[in-house]
C-alpha cells in the first residue's frame, strides 16, 4: 500500500511539474489561438452565407475544409491538431489541479473543467480524421444523427432534452457573464494598457454574447427535437445560423451574428496572449 502511494504521489508530482511548465503554458496559448482561427473562419463563411453565398457550410468542417484549400493548408490543419490536443490538456490540467482563479479548485470548477477537456478531445480527434482524409459531415446531419440514435435509446428522448436545455443554460450564461464582464477574471489585465484593456473588454462582451445566442438558439431547437420527438429538427451550428437569416430582420441577423463571431475569435487571440493558464500557479 505504501508503494502504491508512493508511486501516485510520484505520479502527481511529475504531472504538477509538467502542467507547470512554460513548454505546457505556449502549448495552452497555441490552442486558444487555434480555437480563434476556428471561429474566425465560421463567421467569415456564414457572413458569406447572409450575402448571398449559400453554398459553404459555416461550421467546423467547412472551416477545415477552408484551411485546407489554402497554400500550406494540410500543415496548418496539423498545427491545428496540436493546438486543440493542447486545449485538452490544459483543462484537464484544470480538472486536476483546480483553475487559476478564486475559487479555482472547487469540485465544480473541475468537472467544468474536465468536461470542456473531453469536448476538445473530440474536437482533436475530428480534425485529426479530417486531416487523415477520412472527412466529415456536416454539423447538422451530425446533430440530426446522434439525436436519432440518442432517441433510440431508453430515456434517449430525456437525453437530448437535458442537453437541449444544457446548452441553452451555458448560452443564458455566457450573455450574462458578458454583459457582467466577469470573463476580465481570466485574463492577466493588469498586464494591458487601459486601451488595450478597453478594446479587449468590448471583444470579450461582444463575441462571447454572439457565441452565447448562437449555442443558446442551437439547445432550443435540440430541445424542440426532444419535445416533438422529431430529429429532423435537431440543428448543428451551420443551420442554426441560417435560421437568423428567416428572421424578420432576414440575411442581416445572420450577417450581424456572424460578424459577433469573427469578434469573438478575434477575443480568444486576445485570451491566447492574456489568458491565466498556470493551473498549478498559488
Amino acid at each position: 500500500m505504501a508503494t502504491v502511494g508512493t508511486a501516485d504521489g510520484e505520479a502527481r508530482r511529475a504531472g504538477r511539474q509538467a502542467a507547470g511548465h512554460p513548454l505546457f503554458h505556449r502549448l495552452s496559448r497555441t490552442g486558444l489561438a487555434s480555437k480563434g482561427v476556428i471561429y474566425l473562419l465560421i463567421g467569415a463563411l456564414a457572413v458569406q452565407i447572409g450575402l448571398g453565398d449559400g453554398g459553404a457550410e459555416a461550421d467546423k468542417n467547412g472551416a477545415l475544409e477552408t484551411v485546407a484549400a489554402r497554400p500550406g493548408g494540410t500543415f496548418l490543419l496539423w498545427l491545428l491538431v496540436v493546438g486543440f490536443a493542447g486545449l485538452a490538456l490544459w483543462r484537464y490540467a484544470e480538472s486536476a489541479y483546480g483553475q487559476p482563479l478564486p475559487g479555482g479548485r472547487k469540485a465544480t470548477k473541475r468537472l467544468a473543467s474536465l468536461a470542456r477537456g473531453v469536448f476538445y478531445t473530440v474536437a482533436c480527434l475530428a480534425i485529426l480524421a479530417f486531416v487523415l482524409g477520412r472527412g466529415a459531415s456536416s454539423s447538422d446531419d451530425q446533430s440530426k444523427e446522434w439525436t436519432a440514435r440518442a432517441m433510440e435509446q431508453p430515456g434517449g428522448r430525456w437525453l437530448v432534452l437535458a442537453v437541449g436545455l444544457g446548452l441553452v443554460g451555458w448560452g443564458v450564461g455566457n450573455i450574462v457573464n458578458a454583459a457582467r464582464r466577469t470573463f476580465l477574471d481570466k485574463l492577466d489585465t493588469w498586464r494591458m494598457s487601459p486601451r488595450t484593456r478597453t478594446v479587449v473588454t468590448w471583444l470579450g462582451v461582444v463575441g462571447r454574447s454572439a457565441r452565447g445566442l448562437v449555442f443558446g438558439t442551437a439547445g432550443i431547437f435540440l430541445a424542440h427535437a426532444a419535445v416533438t420527438f422529431d430529429p429532423g429538427k435537431a440543428k448543428g451550428l451551420d443551420g442554426t445560423l441560417r435560421e437568423f437569416a428567416r428572421t424578420p430582420a432576414g440575411p442581416w441577423a445572420l450577417v450581424a451574428v456572424a460578424l459577433g463571431l469573427v469578434v469573438f475569435g478575434a477575443y480568444t487571440f486576445c485570451e491566447a496572449r492574456w489568458r491565466k493558464v498556470e493551473t498549478t500557479r498559488r
